[in-house]
């Protein structure tokens, strides 16, 4: 089942960096202005190395710089390794949309790469060439795993033991708030409770929640080490993970909606038609997520909203009972259009309202239950079908894959 070991961590001095001003989002989701604006608060954010640019008077490249900037803070004491290899527990306390206080526990660590496809660690969605080639260039030059993959186990129990060994550890050694959720972090190296860990999270296998691009770069810079060194084992073998059990009450999930520009509203209808009865929608569909039919679906265009009731052959050529897949049927028959993603209900709206896009279709979240046995049937998703709130940031441990 799945390996997790603890991991002697690299992390801010917290007598050095204000915590505040060096974590960053994961870089999947940093826009350019939010890029600027994080590297503008600390020379020390993480975004220096999640997200690098180049240093042409130097002649170095994105890669190389982030490389050199990370020797920088270490040579400086800016960033120190742990002394002793631990779990770290990550509470992450917000508000859902609802405004309901919500509270996920999980831990980071290393998690060891399913190689050979034994079912250790099941994915969940397609990814995109583009985003591999740009992490594994990363992963080569620093050697450094900068931001976790989120998995989510399968094993029960494990929010308990989290739970638990919190109520022991004292006052976090690390504390962020950022965009109103507060990341905290606790080290444990206590042996008898690592193992426990250990031994809980090999019971069963983990799914892939966030961090696809991320788990298959790792997989491949494993494999090209192990073609290097005459197949022998290492770090390589191991990414940073953030791992959280599978559960509805820990997680919050939001939808991906589609936007499309390129088709104007009254054809679009038309070329609807044979693939769903339309009907008009008793409200803006905000709603939707909880009121709607299995598998309708939300349109919005400037003539307001409808709702999408798939037909027979929709359901059929479906590889899963998903919004996702079903649309992606129809998407792939309209003319030549531009799709772009939204997780924001309100931000999808407004660009149809803005002219931005032409329609959104507004899909409702993935239940868990439904992750959990599309990902045993050895399928995938489509491509941006969960949106995980909130996102562990990046800064809050590295781990190097140095010796």
């Amino acid at each position: 089942m799945a390996r997790l070991e603890p991991f002697a961590a690299i992390r801010y001095d917290p007598a050095r960096v204000d915590p505040d001003d060096v974590v960053s989002p994961p870089y999947d989701v940093v826009g350019p202005s939010e890029r600027e604006r994080l590297a503008e608060t600390s020379p020390y954010n993480a975004i220096h190395i999640e997200l690098p640019v180049s240093d042409e008077p130097d002649g170095l490249d994105r890669y190389e710089n982030a490389a050199r900037i990370f020797c920088e803070w270490l040579d400086a004491g800016v960033v120190r390794r742990d002394a002793l290899p631990a779990f770290y527990l990550y509470r992450m306390t917000f508000h859902d949309e609802r405004g309901h206080r919500r509270v996920m526990t999980g831990l980071l660590g290393a998690l060891g790469l399913d190689l050979d496809g034994t079912g250790q660690v099941l994915p969940h969605e397609e990814t995109n060439p583009k985003d591999r080639t740009d992490r594994l260039s990363l992963l080569r030059s620093t050697r450094l795993n900068t931001s976790p993959i989120w998995v989510l186990s399968l094993a029960k129990g494990l929010t308990s033991v989290c739970r638990d060994a919190l109520s022991q550890a004292g006052e976090s050694s690390w504390r962020v708030v950022d965009a109103g959720v507060v990341h905290e972090l606790w080290p444990v190296a206590d042996e008898g409770r690592t193992g426990e860990i250990v031994e809980l999270v090999a019971s069963a296998p983990v799914l892939i929640a966030d961090g696809h691009h991320r788990y298959e770069t790792a997989c491949t810079y494993a494999r090209q080490c192990r073609a290097a060194n005459g197949d022998r084992s290492g770090p390589h073998d191991l990414a940073l993970a953030y791992v959280v059990e599978l559960s509805e009450e820990e997680l919050s999930i939001k939808a991906i909606h589609r936007l499309v520009k390129g088709i104007p509203a009254d054809h679009l209808l038309e070329l609807l038609v044979p693939h769903f009865r339309i009907e008009p929608a008793p409200e803006d569909l905000v709603a939707l997520p909880a009121t709607a039919a299995t598998g309708v679906i939300g349109l919005a265009t400037k003539d307001g909203f409808k709702l999408l009731y798939p037909l027979a052959a929709v359901e059929q050529a479906a590889d899963d009972d998903l919004d996702s897949s079903r649309l992606k049927v129809v998407l792939e028959s309209l003319p030549e259009h531009e799709l772009s993603y939204e997780p924001g209900w309100h931000e999808a709206t407004a660009a149809v309202r803005s002219a931005r896009a032409d329609a959104a279709f507004l899909l409702r979240p993935v239940p868990v239950a439904m992750m959990e046995r599309v990902a045993h049937g050895g399928r995938r998703m489509a491509p941006k079908s969960t949106f995980f709130l909130p996102k562990p940031r990046t800064g809050m441990a590295f781990r190097t894959l140095e010796d």
